[in-house]
């Protein structure tokens, strides 16, 4: 899957970009024909093809290993419903997938993309491992971590969690040899310890396996993303911001967003040409760049090499695949601000605000 996922990282970047687009002007749709009910509705209807994109491609980049950690509350029950949908063309139809939601399952704190990539990549095991066909059940619930769990103390402070476990039950799995069925959870455990949780696994011979995954509930403060843009308000300024971006599409429609915030805006298609502007002595507050770019001088070379010219010169990242130039450890270098690609209106202005206030 790691290698499926390197693979993929340039389509990725690439779908990324036109999702960003998409995503965006369809706001600006959605603001024009708010009062005609029938284009409001297709309107509706692309954004939610253009998020579903979103989220396909988040996928993608949490297989590869591409992506940061970007933690946030999760709804369990969700996305064990999707978990499902997407499993169901992939696993054959000699598995029956079964998806249990359960009432009054806290949210999570976690990445989602992970969280689900973990999931797939834990239901493809008990594929491998039910050669004969089986079930697989996804579900949740609310736990208190037991003494002796391996990472429990690690799982919450206050010792309140919610347990995903993934179980599967099929005539392939070897009774001699149990452990084959989620044999290696190397990266899995990683990513659940990064996020303060822990995992087991539970094995029955001859029966079948589960993995249960424990992750500290979010806390009550925190809110689900929202995706209706049209009651969004959007804070500006009055900056003057450097846009480094490639890909002509993309840069000729972030410009105009950040323009509509108020800014003053300086478009550059290279680092070469973002240099130049530095150069002249324009006064420019923030410089907002593309990590991925052709030629010899990245995003983030970019940013050093303007720092060196203007010390107090702020900087934020955006990218459809970042890979190892700011992720380490699948987290961001410390201090790195980054927008993943896609993103809306209302996450551009929030994050131009974030960077140019640290």
């Amino acid at each position: 899957m790691k290698i499926v996922g390197q693979l993929t990282g340039g389509v990725v970047h690439d779908f990324n970009n036109i999702l960003t687009v998409i995503a965006g002007t369809i706001e600006i749709l959605q603001e024009g024909v708010a009062d005609r009910p029938e284009l409001a509705a297709v309107a509706g209807l692309i954004a939610e093809a253009a998020a579903r994109g979103s989220d396909l491609t988040a996928h993608l980049l949490a297989f590869s290993r591409g992506q940061p950690s970007q933690p946030r509350d999760v709804d369990i029950n969700a996305l064990l419903i999707e978990a499902a949908r997407l499993l169901r063309p992939t696993l054959g139809e000699q598995i029956e997938i079964d998806s249990v939601p359960a009432i009054g399952v806290p949210h999570v704190l976690a990445d989602p993309s992970r969280l689900m990539a973990a999931i797939l990549e834990l239901a493809i095991m008990a594929r491998d491992a039910m050669q004969d066909g089986g079930k697989l059940t996804l579900q949740a619930a609310s736990a208190v971590p037991e003494a002796g769990v391996a990472g429990a103390a690690n799982a919450c402070a206050a010792g309140d969690h919610v347990v995903i476990a993934i179980s599967a039950c099929g005539y392939g799995i070897s009774a001699d040899d149990p452990d084959r069925t989620f044999a290696d959870l190397g990266m899995i455990s990683d990513f659940i310890a990064q996020s303060g949780g822990h995992i087991r696994v539970c094995r029955d011979a001859g029966r079948g396996a589960s993995v249960e995954i424990g992750l500290p509930r979010a806390a009550g403060s925190l809110q689900p993303v929202a995706r209706d843009a049209g009651k969004t308000r959007f804070e500006g300024g009055g900056e003057a911001i450097l846009v480094v971006e490639d890909d002509a599409m993309v840069r000729k429609y972030v410009v105009a967003q950040v323009q509509s915030l108020g800014y003053l805006t300086f478009p550059a298609a290279s680092a070469s040409e973002a240099l130049a502007i530095i150069d002249t002595g324009k006064k420019i507050d923030l410089l907002f760049t593309d990590i991925m770019m052709p030629g010899t001088i990245n995003g983030r070379q970019l940013a050093l090499d303007a720092l060196n010219r203007r010390p107090q010169l702020k900087v934020l990242y955006t990218s459809g695949y970042a890979e190892k130039t700011l992720v380490h450890d699948r987290r961001l270098d410390a201090g790195a601000l980054l927008l993943a690609k896609p993103y809306r209106k209302a996450d551009l202005a929030r994050m131009i605000r974030i960077a140019l206030a640290a």
